[in-house]
């Protein structure tokens, strides 16, 4: 996790270590919905591949600029607005790299059928 949150923090110019507790929180919780994701697709998926922890970066930098905004689906201040992606649909940028991942990693040769007896 500390490449990851050291990655994150080059990107947000964070530069001391006084939100790595909650940068800590946000990789785990994307972590979690990634896998969630994975999984859903391809059940044999056990942990995240190396190839694809570019997207919890992105998305936790995402939640981190979204911090105290979290409620929101857009905010305005100033003339200066901000729209949100809806949790529920934050990893949808990602989903056709997600959907080809596990239907590669389940490309074992072999196919799994149904056999039907009449």
């Amino acid at each position: 996790m500390s490449e990851i949150r050291d990655n994150v923090k080059t990107v947000l110019g964070i530069q001391d270590t006084l939100q790595d507790a909650v940068l800590d929180v946000l990789i785990k919780n994307v972590r979690s919905l990634l896998l969630g994701k994975l999984r859903k697709v391809n059940k044999t998926i056990k942990k995240i591949p190396e190839e694809l922890e570019y997207i919890i970066e992105d998305v936790t930098v995402r939640r981190f600029n979204r911090v105290g905004s979290e409620g929101y689906k857009s905010e305005s201040v100033e003339g200066h607005r901000m729209d949100f992606y809806d949790l529920d649909k934050e990893l949808d940028p990602y989903m056709d790299i997600i959907e080809d991942y596990a239907d590669d990693d389940n490309d074992t040769g072999t196919k799994r059928g149904k056999v039907l007896f009449i």
